[in-house]
């Protein structure tokens, strides 16, 4: 039998490598992170940004280390975007300021053998 807490390490490791690396591909497009792994009962929004025209982005990123389970944006399923919605609101309530507008991104991280990586972006797709 597989020892399921070596897996659940590797795959925070790796969740946590393909937050890093978006939340720097955000700052080098002069988007400012506002907060990361923002969590309450209902789940977690992995990154909530702020574009440079006013508008706040909820980023849930997927990150994979191989394509056995197809690319890392197909692991987005309808289920996680509706969850993802409702956080939405969740930390729009939670922070009393007006934001001008929102939107959802999704991002794909996939990580080569050799350690290097592939990032998908899309902004606003819900």
């Amino acid at each position: 039998m597989a020892d399921t807490r070596k897996t659940d390490t590797r795959n925070i490791a790796l969740g946590k490598f393909g937050e890093d690396v978006i939340a720097n591909f955000l700052q080098q497009r002069d988007v400012q992170i506002l907060e990361r792994n923002w969590r309450i009962k209902e789940g977690e929004i992995d990154i909530v940004a702020l574009y440079p025209n006013g508008t706040i982005a909820f980023v849930e990123v997927k990150t994979r280390s191989s394509l056995a389970f197809g690319q890392p944006l197909e692991g987005i399923s309808p289920i996680k975007m509706a969850r993802l919605q409702r956080l939405s609101l969740a930390w729009r309530a939670c922070h009393s300021r007006r934001w001008r507008s929102f939107q959802i991104d999704c991002a794909g991280v996939l990580i080569d053998k050799n350690g290097s990586h592939i990032i998908e972006y899309r902004a606003n797709v819900s």
